[in-house]
């Protein structure tokens, strides 16, 4: 009876074999308002209505029928509310030790499920910039969710690596191999351009580059590409005939193609090193878009897509879905040409129970299209379309075309920079090293954070200072409670085994333990509505509740059998702050 969903359910079963019908779930055991409610409490309303008797009537039956169980102290009914008063050491001690002895907290289930999660379907020869990072936090901390629900989450990525994007960056920067000079793009990259060497040739520079800014660089040039080619007739012409020569496969253009695809892929190798990002499997327009043309031609056979004024389309009228284009007129083609191969691939290799498509929200028509398509083509699995918002900067919304982002890589070294000054200002004994990986920890669980915090339907405006900051609801609170609690272990010097749990008595103390009690139902509720903010504003309300209890209750000053009590109710907290953390792809630290 380690959790409080568990006593939950118990209740209801208690409930349901008093009545001798199956009427109550867990959902129906509620939280109480206020504490003099008792700490659970089953509103009768709902079983007015079945049993054709009056609410209040009900609780005070059940009051007097239900027996009191080790972990309840007492029944209480309140009108139409059965109110039930937990037995708080009992729920102390199980609490504690379930946390302290891993002991499947949250609690395993018997069956798994299967569920394909795919997110950062990035575009290659792009920018990769803060708006991918809500992608990929949230695909990231929704598999882990999963599978702390005990579900098999399976992450994979896909990267259109073929667009006419690819393209348009390598148009321009043809032209700037050709000669072409462009001072806002050399402005730029200056940052990794050696002394002396802004005077050599565009390729002579981009050579000298690291090999980690090259792709940082490729992004740079495709807005500068977006910028000159648009409504530029001559240059749009000039773009569609480099893709044609990229899809023949056998040029110089393809050869380019080829070498700065590999750039962009190294740079986001880079960025899932750095957020603890790993895919089981990453799959890649270039390789599914033949295997989509043919798909294209037996769907036409069978009367799924049709064809119109040219065009290939997918007539989707009747199901109220309009129509989704495949094939142009012009003979370009659209991301369904690849998109549905992909998904067959997928449900066939891995036989999931559901597929999860991580996705911004300007795509829920073709998302609702899409899996339209896949049903009339005789797939069952469930599939799902997770949604977020767009994420804004203080001075508006970005676009990779007109070159308003903030890159990853930017952004990065910002947050970076700006931890490693607040802390070498609180410790200026530490060594160089600790104070910069302690930055990369701070800076990158802030970014991680901000994408997370909030549920993924609203937009987020992603300001930097306040990200960083050591008060309120950042995940720097959060990591420095953790370093705090870990400091007063330390400072106590004890690390007894045993404890006394009637000892933690206090009312906050009490209300820290019952925080902590909540922590499976919170994961689970967590995995059903795939929502990390779930668990950012648990945790955030947990170091609330445990920095208000250290302010108000003595721990390493109390007599010693309470302290050592105590101590343990500490021990328990940072456990759960570090588990609830690593959900959201975040790290801690011993000191701050």
């Amino acid at each position: 009876m380690d959790n409080l969903g568990q006593i939950k359910k118990n209740i209801a079963k208690a409930i349901n074999q008093n009545l001798g019908k199956n009427l109550v779930n867990q959902e129906a055991i509620v939280y109480p308002p206020e504490k003099n409610m008792g700490d659970l409490s089953l509103p009768c309303f709902n079983l007015a209505k079945t049993l054709k008797k009056n609410p209040a009537q009900i609780a005070e039956e059940l009051k007097k029928q239900l027996k009191a169980e080790e972990y309840i102290a007492h029944i209480e009914n309140t009108g139409a509310y059965l109110n039930f008063f937990l037995n708080k050491t009992f729920l102390t001690q199980q609490i504690i030790e379930a946390i302290l002895e891993n002991k499947h907290y949250p609690e395993v289930k018997d069956k798994k499920e299967k569920i394909l999660i795919e997110y950062s379907n990035v575009n290659t020869h792009k920018e990769y910039h803060v708006g991918h990072l809500r992608n990929i936090c949230l695909g990231e901390a929704v598999k882990r969710i999963l599978n702390a629900n005990n579900q098999q989450a399976v992450p994979l990525s896909y990267l259109n690596d073929f667009g006419i994007h690819t393209a348009k960056t390598i148009w321009y920067l043809q032209k700037l191999y050709q000669g072409e000079k462009n001072e806002n793009l050399l402005k730029l990259l200056k940052p990794f351009i050696k002394d002396g060497e802004e005077e050599k040739t565009f390729s002579q520079i981009l050579a000298g580059l690291p090999q980690e800014k090259k792709g940082f660089a490729l992004g740079k040039i495709y807005s500068e590409a977006a910028r000159a080619s648009k409504g530029n007739p001559e240059a749009e012409a000039e773009i569609k005939k480099i893709m044609r020569k990229i899809e023949s496969r056998k040029n110089k253009e393809y050869k380019l193609w080829q070498k700065t695809r590999e750039w962009s892929l190294k740079e986001f190798a880079k960025i899932y090193a750095d957020l603890g990002v790993k895919f089981e499997k990453t799959f890649y327009e270039s390789d599914l878009i033949k295997k989509g043309e043919k798909m294209v031609n037996k769907l036409l056979a069978k009367g799924i897509l049709e064809k119109s004024q040219g065009a290939v389309i997918a007539n989707l009228e009747k199901y109220n879905l309009g129509v989704l284009i495949f094939i142009r007129s012009d003979g370009t083609k659209t991301y369904p040409v690849a998109d549905l191969p992909l998904a067959q691939t997928k449900l066939k290799k891995y036989k999931p129970d559901k597929s999860i498509y991580v996705v911004d929200n300007r795509q829920e028509l073709y998302f609702k299209q899409l899996f339209k398509i896949l049903e009339l083509m005789g797939y069952e699995q469930k599939m799902i379309h997770l949604s977020y918002d767009f994420v804004k900067l203080p001075g508006g919304m970005m676009s990779s075309r007109s070159g308003n982002v903030i890159t990853y890589t930017e952004l990065k070294e910002e947050v970076v920079k700006r931890a490693k000054k607040e802390i070498e200002q609180r410790h200026p004994d530490w060594a160089g090293e600790k104070i910069i990986s302690q930055a990369q920890i701070i800076g990158l669980g802030a970014i991680k954070f901000e994408m997370l915090k909030v549920n993924s339907q609203n937009i987020i405006t992603f300001d930097i200072d306040k990200s960083l900051s050591f008060e309120g609801f950042t995940s720097a609170y959060i990591q420095y409670t953790f370093a705090r609690i870990n400091s007063i272990i330390k400072k106590s010097g004890e690390e007894k085994s045993s404890y006394n749990p009637e000892k933690l008595t206090e009312e906050k103390e009490q209300d820290l333990i019952f925080k902590l009690a909540l922590y499976p139902e919170i994961v689970e509720k967590a995995g059903k509505k795939y929502d990390p903010s779930e668990i950012a504003k648990y945790l955030f309300e947990l170091a609330q509740k445990f920095n208000d209890y250290y302010h108000s209750v003595p721990v390493l000053k109390a007599e010693e059998e309470t302290k050592t009590a105590r101590l343990k109710l500490l021990q328990a907290t940072q456990t759960i702050i570090k588990k609830g953390l690593a959900l959201l792809a975040i790290e801690v630290m011993e000191e701050m």
